[in-house]
């Protein structure tokens, strides 16, 4: 049994009145669905499965409690982004999964975007739009690049602005220019899941919390001859027909899945709100949502109430199942100082949250949704790579599809359904793989900003 650690609550979790979680299982339960995993795409996919199917019995089971992990610790950014990014994914998989994979990234943060609207789910939407800053000259040359590629596969959203019209957006000395998209959602990822939760219980799901699933085994292995599984907890056992594992960054602890991705963690802080002074000095009235373009990146935004919040850097590794890696001093350290690089005149700006949190990788840096094992009875989705808000929703679309409608392709054109994964090799080669990327990303952050002061 792995538990969860207890970390440093991000600032989504943290804000807003106390949540009073539900009820932990107890005793031995009996439904057509189970769904492992309290956040973004366990509850999106509860809610879809009961859309489908109404007469369908379905239950959430969630170690902690909703939102508690990666979903209520990201950088909040639903975006078109796929893995490490548009060069990264054309050079593994080519153009032509790029322009599938891109398209359907398009559709994820419209039909996200489309449904908090309709269900009217209060989660500090808004749509400002993304900068990708460049902060060296070989920079500017890679984004240049990218977006050149992008228009020439027919993405014409996707355009270079040069520094006086990126510095007008949000200005830093460090700017000289930006790849500009307006295709971008940031929300309050914790307001969100939680909002998730209260839609997946009204359209009759159950959802049980600090309800951890210690084990998988199909039903027959309990002398069960109905097709299905058995789900074991601390306080009791779930029989269901079928499964879902939204699982992500924590899919390794699964046995079925514990090869197809590791975690790797990313840290963020929060500062006090920014003075009309602070604010002023540097524009940044549209509230945009930006990125560097680092292999290592740095991302960052304005909340509601005008905190700085500013995630990414160092990337933390653990071996085998450890997940005690949400807190990271040096981390922190790294992202303060620099915001201090980017604007040098917000000195004394004081944080006032520090957390961590995990995402999920796959080999080839891609997501994947399947099935898991024979019968088409238990699906799967991970390797998000810190970009699965915008995915969320409409994986969890396709994940109801492929459960209810077995015999038919998903409707949603996902390119990540069904693919070959390469599974990451064992431990200990498993973390000596992850250190050489982790070294290599190092690396060529390093040439692209040799001569520059430090970032």
């Amino acid at each position: 049994m792995v538990v969860l650690p207890d970390s440093p609550l991000s600032l989504w979790l943290d804000q807003g009145d106390p949540v009073e979680p539900e009820a932990s299982l107890s005793g031995d339960l009996d439904v057509d669905v189970a769904v492992i995993g309290g956040g973004l795409t366990g509850f999106a996919s509860a809610c879809e499965l009961r859309r489908a199917e109404p007469s369908a019995s379905v239950a959430v089971l969630e170690a902690r409690t909703a939102a508690y992990g990666a979903s209520g610790r990201n950088g909040s950014f639903a975006m078109t982004v796929v893995g490490l990014g548009i060069g990264t994914t054309a050079l593994v998989r080519g153009k032509k999964f790029l322009t599938r994979a891109h398209a359907y990234m398009e559709r994820c943060v419209d039909e996200l975007e489309r449904f908090i609207d309709d269900e009217q789910l209060d989660c500090d939407k808004i749509r400002p739009g993304f900068l990708r800053v460049a902060t060296t000259p070989g920079y500017a040359k890679r984004l240049q690049s990218q977006v050149e590629l992008m228009q020439s596969l027919g993405f014409d959203g996707i355009t270079w602005i040069d520094a006086d019209e990126t510095k007008a957006m949000v200005s830093s000395p460090r700017y000289l220019g930006a790849l500009w998209e307006p295709r971008l959602l940031l929300i309050d990822p914790a307001k969100l899941v939680r909002e998730e939760k209260r839609l997946a219980l009204r359209l009759g799901a159950r959802v049980f919390e600090n309800t951890p699933v210690l084990a998988v085994a199909s039903s027959a292995a309990y002398g069960d001859p109905a097709e299905g599984f058995r789900l074991l907890t601390p306080g009791g056992s779930v029989t269901a027909g079928r499964l879902v594992f939204a699982t992500n960054a924590y899919s390794h602890l699964f046995p079925d899945l514990a090869r197809k991705q590791v975690p790797a963690f990313t840290y963020m802080i929060a500062t006090e709100p920014l003075s009309d002074e602070q604010l002023a000095a540097i524009g940044w009235q549209g509230e945009q949502g930006l990125e560097d373009a680092r292999n290592l990146i740095h991302y960052y935004r304005l909340t509601p109430d005008r905190r700085l919040v500013m995630g990414g850097g160092p990337v933390g590794l653990k071996a085998g199942n450890d997940l005690d890696r949400d807190s990271d001093e040096a981390a922190w350290r790294h992202l303060e100082e620099h915001i201090q690089w980017l604007w040098p005149h917000l000195g004394g700006l004081r944080v006032t949250h520090r957390w961590g949190g995990p995402f999920s990788v796959t080999m080839d840096l891609t997501p994947v949704l399947g099935y898991v094992g024979e019968g088409r009875r238990a699906v799967y989705s991970l390797g998000c790579i810190g970009h699965g808000v915008a995915m969320s929703y409409l994986n969890a679309r396709v994940l109801a599809d492929l459960l209810l409608r077995p015999d038919r392709p998903p409707q949603h054109e996902c390119p990540f359904v069904n693919r070959r994964v390469l599974p990451w090799p064992r431990e200990p080669f498993a973390t000596v793989v992850k250190h050489a990327l982790r070294d290599y990303l190092r690396a060529e952050d390093a040439f692209y900003e040799r001569g520059s002061a430090r970032l």
